[in-house]
């Protein structure tokens, strides 16, 4: 599917491409959504440039993700797409400014994407170069929006952590800590993509001859080193919180085994003397006398506190 900004339009439209087909003389903006071949070989013909193939901005070399050629600028970053059950994968997008237009081709839904074509009029753009740094701009503001989430449910399991929860509530929040972490580095992956994107894109003629666009361009690398290093402090955090947080399953664990313990070694003498006068022996001289009963019954119990008072005297108990 393509989808066209035309200079002054409210949104971009969608287009059918046809044979000979030629862009609009307005055209600031080619958003290339899962293309089919023939869509991909119509805008090659149209701008003259060959665009990368699926698999090729999937690949991970420098080479192949930020280069020149015929006289267009090629940048592929990671982006982060939404699934249905609300998690984030990465997804390659390309950024293409040959002869003053915008070409971006993806394979799957972007919100940032939305939110540059719903405020595009609004903010003004009247450049390839322009539509370039707007979609950036709403990129950076989601991955910093995805970043203040993760940071609030990190702090939410923070505060539940440490107010003592129960042991079957400790599985669900390390799989929310979990889940932070995923989002954290997917999050920061991105941002490391995008650093090297701006990087190279002010070789861009567009953007090396305007001054306007060179400015906008240092403040994205200062949002977007920010966003790393915010990034970086919260991956520590989540850490820190997963080691606390076995910690303190570790400090549970050991006091039922300490309880058990404890419990154990105050039966054992009264089960050694009710073994001994448990016993089917003729001459147990205890067994004919009157009191015999109640003495085992006092040697039990006080085999029993003597060990209580032991334990409180050291602290164990």
């Amino acid at each position: 599917m393509l989808k066209i900004l035309r200079r002054g339009a409210d949104h971009p439209e969608t287009v059918t491409l046809r044979a000979g087909w030629t862009p609009p003389a307005d055209t600031l903006w080619l958003d290339l959504i899962a293309p089919g071949r023939e869509e991909e070989l119509a805008v090659e013909a149209a701008l003259s440039v060959e665009l990368p193939t699926r698999e090729e901005m999937a690949a991970i070399e420098p080479s192949s993700r930020l280069f020149q050629a015929a006289g267009a600028t090629f940048m592929t970053a990671t982006l982060l797409s939404r699934r249905d059950d609300d998690s984030r994968v990465p997804t390659p997008v390309t950024f293409v400014l040959a002869k003053g237009v915008l070409v971006t081709i993806r394979y799957d839904a972007i919100k940032a994407f939305d939110l540059f074509a719903d405020r595009a009029k609004a903010l003004g753009v009247a450049t390839g170069s322009s539509c370039l740094f707007g979609l950036l701009d709403a990129v950076m503001e989601r991955l910093a929006d995805l970043l203040e989430r993760a940071d609030t449910e990190v702090q939410r399991v923070s505060a539940a952590i440490f107010g003592k929860p129960k042991a079957g509530q400790f599985e669900v929040l390390l799989t929310e800590l979990a889940r932070a972490q995923s989002l954290t580095s997917l999050t920061r992956a991105s941002l490391v993509g995008l650093a090297r994107l701006f990087a190279f894109a002010a070789l861009a003629r567009e953007i090396a001859d305007d001054h306007d666009c060179l400015a906008h361009l240092h403040a994205l690398q200062h949002d977007g080193q920010s966003l790393t290093e915010h990034a970086d402090a919260q991956s520590g955090q989540v850490s820190f919180l997963l080691d606390a947080a076995l910690g303190l399953i570790n400090i549970e664990q050991n006091g039922i085994i300490k309880f058990f313990s404890v419990a154990a070694v105050i039966l054992m003498p009264p089960t050694l003397v009710a073994s001994v006068y448990g016993m089917n022996f003729h001459h147990m001289p205890e067994l004919e006398l009157a009191y015999g009963y109640p003495m085992a019954l006092g040697l039990m119990l006080i085999s029993a506190v003597l060990p209580v008072i032991w334990f409180k005297r050291r602290g164990w108990f």
